[in-house]
């Protein structure tokens, strides 16, 4: 095996852990890939014999990479924050796929990726590395351009926005299907009180629908209202497919075997707290969803 072997088995030892740092920073795992390749490239111009600690020094280059391009996003103006929702991981409901679950450990739903892009750019880097990944704010102070100390203040505040905002969901995906069965079946039915029986009173609904599909941007608030939203579209309900959406229970709406939406739901307590859909084509045409059989 030559160096260049070896390096490579050696980055691959840390492709999974790379790439949930950079989904975490992103929301987007294509975007991820584009970070986890370019710490390949870095690392490849490098001199292997200067890197004491290989994991943590590719760490440092994805959270970088990724830093810049939110940066980035920002300076374009790109992704109204209060309808944007994050690339989902599409799983069969029988369970998440191995090469997932690295991406998924943490609760990491759309729901809390959600409240992730609300967050500065700096304030998003160091809650991610510390409190997902234990990185020391020593280590992360360099990266935003502070203290220490003042990269721990960014990760307390963010950390602050995230519990006030992030509700952790039943860890029971019997009953969240159970819950989710019966929003589709209220919603088929035409029966307003029942839908609105299975959704928080302070529920959120997020919709994505990108460029091309603007109508479909919304956000809707309170259960009455998302519950006169979901009769709106009660003629999807047969082409609902039930599908896990980062991990929990969720659906992809596919008339004609087409991808039309897909659509997460952070159920606790027993009702729905949130429900973020992407319904932008052209995001869905990127997803990988051939596991579902559609």
């Amino acid at each position: 095996m030559d160096d260049n072997e070896f390096l490579a088995e050696r980055f691959e030892e840390h492709r999974t852990h790379l790439r949930a740092v950079a989904y975490r920073m992103l929301g987007s795992l294509s975007e991820a890939d584009d970070a986890v390749q370019e710490a390949w490239l870095r690392l490849s111009r490098s001199d292997p014999s200067a890197i004491e600690n290989l994991r943590a020094w590719l760490t440092t280059v994805v959270a970088r990479v990724s830093l810049n391009a939110l940066r980035s996003r920002r300076a374009r103006g790109e992704q109204p924050l209060d309808v944007h929702v994050p690339e989902p991981i599409v799983s069969r409901e029988d369970g998440v796929d191995p090469e997932h679950e690295a991406l998924l450990a943490d609760s990491v739903g759309l729901a809390l990726l959600v409240v992730l892009e609300t967050l500065a750019p700096a304030e998003r880097l160091a809650f991610v590395l510390h409190d997902m990944f234990a990185v020391p704010f020593d280590d992360i102070a360099p990266m935003v351009g502070r203290t220490p100390t003042a990269a721990r203040q960014l990760a307390s505040r963010a950390r602050r926005r995230v519990q006030g905002a992030a509700t952790v969901p039943d860890a029971d995906l019997t009953r969240q299907r159970e819950v989710v069965d019966a929003f589709f079946a209220a919603a088929r039915g035409g029966d307003f009180d029942a839908l609105v029986a299975v959704l928080d009173p302070d529920v959120v609904l997020r919709s994505d629908g990108g460029t091309l599909r603007p109508s479909a941007s919304i956000v809707v608030r309170g259960a009455e209202a998302v519950a006169s939203r979901a009769l709106m579209f009660a003629e999807l309900s047969p082409y609902v497919r039930p599908a896990l959406v980062n991990g929990v229970a969720g659906v992809v709406v596919a008339p004609r075997g087409q991808p039309f939406s897909v659509m997460g739901f952070t159920v606790a307590g027993g009702r729905i707290v949130a429900i973020d859909a992407l319904s932008d084509p052209e995001r869905l045409r990127a997803l990988d969803l051939t596991v579902l059989d559609l």
